[in-house]
């Protein structure tokens, strides 16, 4: 065999090379389409889901908390913190911040009614719901 490729060669190299990486992409599109469903939960995105975005989205909680591993450190991630610590918890959480304990991270009153509590804790539940494939790898985030 010659040290060089023939043009017939190259262009057999690249065609066939071509091909398959088109079908090794068909393929995994085709894969991915068929699983997502399966993983989709916008089958439970309701109203109160919504408005608790809203609130999440207004008072900037990805400023300082991760969503499933996404924002900032500074704060506990919250993609499973509906599994971890309930919804009672959390809204008696919320009200009751800051502690004003000190040497802590404190998280600021947000002064949200009922409505907006309610309505966190269930975006909250929602994006527990989320298959994440096991993020974060550890149960405080």
């Amino acid at each position: 065999m010659s040290g060089r490729f023939s043009q017939t060669t190259a262009r057999n190299v690249f065609y066939g090379g071509s091909a398959f990486f088109i079908l090794l992409l068909l393929a995994l599109t085709f894969d991915t389409s068929r699983a997502l469903p399966e993983r989709d939960n916008r089958h439970n995105l309701t109203e109160q889901v919504a408005l608790g975005k809203s609130v999440w989205e207004r008072n900037n909680c990805i400023g300082c908390h991760t969503l499933m591993g996404e924002g900032a450190y500074f704060a506990p991630e919250l993609g499973n913190v509906y599994e971890r610590r309930g919804p009672d918890f959390i809204k008696a959480w919320m009200k009751a911040m800051p502690t004003n304990a000190p040497g802590r991270r404190q998280m600021p009153q947000f002064n949200l009614g009922e409505e907006e509590l309610d309505a966190l804790i269930e975006f909250l539940k929602w994006t527990n719901a989320i298959d994440d494939e096991n993020w974060p790898p550890n149960i405080q985030g």
